[in-house]
């Protein structure tokens, strides 16, 4: 199994390490994925080296895309590259999950219309003038799609994020 944790400087620190460390855990080749190669920084300070930059992913490679939260998908959203590899994981129904702001991503890629949906609060109303049928709850799946809305819901995102990648 091969995952692919997106990020960019401004990520919300865990939810961007949190479901990289799980993954692993479990035995997933997870790479930490961004605009470029170089290190990242979170909003709380902390650190990661990017394995691979957006321009260098074949994403039929990888088995699982999960799209972190913060300030980061605000600056993940403007890459075409990125949001060729979400449209890929949606295209090929393969799971994605996104947290807090990561919808973002999936609202520019065009990705999220009529599907069932949750986010920060402050992406709400995006999400919704792009067409997803919004719920708040900790986590949300819909087939193939995972939601959350903050570092809160990390233990319930991280759950159906592995049920979904083993099923």
């Amino acid at each position: 199994m091969k995952a692919l944790v997106f990020g960019a400087d401004g990520f919300e620190d865990v939810e961007l390490i949190y479901p990289y460390h799980r993954l692993k855990e479990e035995g997933v080749d997870a790479k930490i994925a961004s605009l470029q190669r170089g290190t990242i920084t979170g909003k709380h300070g902390y650190s990661v080296n990017v394995d691979l930059g957006f321009d260098e992913i074949d994403p039929s490679e990888y088995d699982l895309l999960v799209i972190s939260g913060g300030k980061g998908p605000e600056k993940m959203r403007l890459d075409s590259n990125a949001l060729d590899i979400t449209r890929h994981f949606f295209k090929e129904n393969k799971p994605v999950a996104a947290i807090c702001h990561g919808p973002q991503l999936l609202i520019s890629a065009g990705v999220i219309k009529g599907r069932k949906a949750t986010s920060w609060p402050g992406v709400i109303d995006d999400l919704k003038a792009a067409g997803a049928d919004i719920y708040d709850e900790e986590v949300v799946v819909d087939g193939n799609l995972i939601t959350s809305r903050s570092p809160h819901d990390l233990f319930a995102f991280g759950r159906e994020m592995m049920k979904l990648l083993n099923r």
